[in-house]
């Protein structure tokens, strides 16, 4: 029962960490939005169809606030820092434009 534990407790940490802290992913120049999701956020984010990336709460459905989630991060979203100016203004777009505001 004590293995079981300490493989379960392992398990949450590897898991919990796989979508915290930082990521040091720096997007190409002329990278798409789409392709900025693709690569860094689909790990954690699957879309949701074809049309519909994420749902965002309204206080985050706005280009500001979705630039700075994405480069500060949260306790189990990681920070990507690297992802700046006209690649962060990409990404925002691709997300603001295929997502739906709940």
């Amino acid at each position: 029962m004590r293995k079981l534990n300490i493989a379960l407790t392992l398990s949450t940490l590897f898991i919990v960490t796989g979508c915290g802290g930082s990521k040091d992913y720096s997007p190409p120049a002329d990278a798409s939005g789409e392709q900025i999701f693709s690569t860094a956020c689909t790990e954690c984010h699957k879309p949701l169809s074809a049309n519909v990336a994420m749902i965002l709460s309204e206080k985050v459905a706005n280009k500001d606030a979705i630039i700075k989630k994405f480069q500060g991060g949260s306790m189990r979203m990681p920070a990507f820092k690297n992802i700046q100016g006209e690649s962060a203004d990409r990404l925002a777009e691709y997300i603001l434009t295929n997502s739906e505001a709940k």
